[in-house]
């Protein structure tokens, strides 16, 4: 064969690998709303940047007559290429190849791509879309399955690891995205559950829909399985896009700093009034954050899970800063164990991607309750203070009102080593409520009170005393467990600074295999 020919053969070859499974099954594809692989990775890339591995990869199974069919890239692309400018690492399943269905050699290539973004330190995309195993290949396919969990379970904390489900996603599968950072899902075609409506209808007779069942609405509001909820696969890609830019490529980089234009003196009177005077009063602690954050720009993650907690990425003076707060607007901002789970992750992620963390407090507790209690709300509140413990990142905490009892300790309190701890003059520090507290201090008096009056009169003067005493922050200052006290408008000042201060932070845990975190 010819120079010429040899070459016109390799341009054929990679005009049949980019058609995957042909070009009927690529519109079919595209009728469903959805894009193939190739076009998830150019949207999701820069320009031009993608460079391709593993184009004429194919499977080698020879059982069900497998043989007779054979596809170029065997159902997934794979490769690197740069998001504005800095290098990632991607892989994406492809559903006109055996609905992108899970083979020994497509597990093969999926690893490669994980452990070259392991070598290099860069974060590693997976856009799946996939019928699961390919059930011809029988436990080969299932040891593929293993061997990719393992590379996500020694990736985590090395590199940043994002799963966007553009489809299919079941059964085995479903435990890689699970072992990654971030799980993003489409509202219009992907779904993930560990056994589909047909197995849930023989083994419980219960009766339910896919989307029910594992849709992106369930998983972003129910099971906080996702992180985030798009209407399509543009907004996702943009999603995946702008989540990269808060990231350090990995776990031995810092965040990352952008030009800032925001001044850092910026003064928000708002904030001064934003504190109802009833203490009973909610309000969006999301203003406070859009008030004092670079640009007014916040980044929710889980916006739509355990929304009585906020977690989120934004900047300070540039600077890439991870932000739990607790949302009184939404039942009080108290702490529960969905809460606490979703905080207790981020503050992880955070801390193992050097990412400093601000937290801003109005909690008035732990939720009561048999149910809490049952559902284990001691081990998932003990995981929300072990994260806040563990993390050896810049921890700058603000306490706008309430701080009760146990939860305020779980709040990156001083004694979690919370490196600089602020509060509004409007703070209030205390082991419980005014009310709850003068029920316990007083309550054997008060029950001998016969004249309703005199026991009203009484009543309200202890409680006037306890108001007096720890609806305010200068208590906890005068222990010097408040660092100082700010005046609100001045917050994006305090804490930028506080985190200037906090560049050479020098702290480590001790020596140990790893931690055991309650889980």
């Amino acid at each position: 064969m010819e120079n010429k020919e040899k070459v016109k053969q390799l341009i054929d070859l990679r005009v049949q690998a980019k058609l995957g499974g042909g070009q009927k099954r690529i519109d079919s594809q595209h009728s469903k709303g959805k894009f193939t692989a190739r076009e998830r990775i150019t949207m999701l890339l820069d320009e031009g940047s993608f460079e391709e591995l593993d184009m004429f990869v194919t499977h080698r199974c020879t059982n069900f007559g497998l043989e007779k069919e054979k596809y170029l890239g065997d159902g997934v692309v794979i490769g690197h290429g740069t998001i504005e400018g800095r290098s990632v690492y991607v892989f994406a399943q492809d559903f006109t190849v055996f609905g992108g269905s899970l083979s020994e050699t497509m597990a093969q290539k999926i690893c490669k791509v994980m452990d070259l973004a392991m070598k290099m330190g860069a974060p590693v995309i997976g856009i799946n879309d996939s019928g699961g195993a390919r059930i011809q290949e029988g436990v080969t396919a299932l040891a593929g399955y293993a061997e990719i969990f393992e590379r996500n379970i020694l990736a985590s904390g090395v590199i940043p690891q994002i799963s966007a489900i553009f489809g299919p996603c079941a059964g085995g599968a479903v435990y890689s995205p699970a072992l990654t950072d971030f799980i993003l899902m489409t509202e219009e075609n992907s779904y993930m559950f560990v056994t589909g409506p047909k197995v849930v209808k023989s083994v419980t007779g219960e009766s339910i829909s896919t989307e029910d069942l594992g849709g992106a609405k369930i998983h972003a509001t129910k099971s906080g399985v996702a992180h985030f909820r798009v209407e399509n696969e543009q907004a996702g890609i943009e999603k995946i896009r702008e989540l990269i830019s808060y990231l350090p490529q990995n776990n031995l980089e810092e965040a990352p700093v952008v030009p800032c234009n925001d001044p850092i003196n910026r003064l928000e009177d708002e904030l001064n009034e934003i504190i109802p005077d009833n203490p009973n009063q909610p309000y969006d602690m999301k203003r406070v954050i859009n008030a004092i954050v670079d640009n007014g720009k916040f980044m929710e993650v889980h916006e739509n899970y355990a929304k009585n907690i906020i977690v989120g990425f934004a900047r300070f003076n540039g600077v890439s800063t991870g932000i739990i707060a607790n949302q009184p607007g939404f039942i009080a901002g108290i702490l529960d164990c969905d809460a606490s789970r979703k905080a207790a992750r981020f503050i992880r992620f955070c801390d193992a991607f050097n990412i400093p963390l601000l937290t801003l407090v109005d909690v008035p507790g732990f939720l009561p309750g048999s149910g809490q209690e049952y559902a284990g709300i001691i081990i998932h509140g003990a995981k929300l203070m072990f994260a806040y413990g563990e993390a050896t990142v810049p921890k700058v905490t603000v306490t706008l009102r309430k701080s009760y009892g146990g939860a305020h300790d779980v709040m990156s309190s001083k004694q979690l080593r919370g490196d600089f701890n602020y509060a509004w003059p409007t703070a209030e520090i205390a082991v419980m409520g005014a009310a709850g507290a003068i029920e316990v201090l007083e309550g054997r008096t008060i029950s001998k009170m016969e004249d309703p009056e005199e026991k009203a009169k009484f009543i309200a003067e202890k409680t006037a005393e306890y108001k007096d005493k720890f609806s305010n922050p200068y208590q906890a200052a005068a222990y010097g467990y408040i660092d100082d006290v700010i005046e609100p408008r001045n917050t994006r000042f305090r804490v930028i600074r506080a985190f200037q201060a906090l560049q050479t932070k020098k702290l480590s845990n001790p020596l140990k295999k790893h931690s055991n975190i309650p889980l």
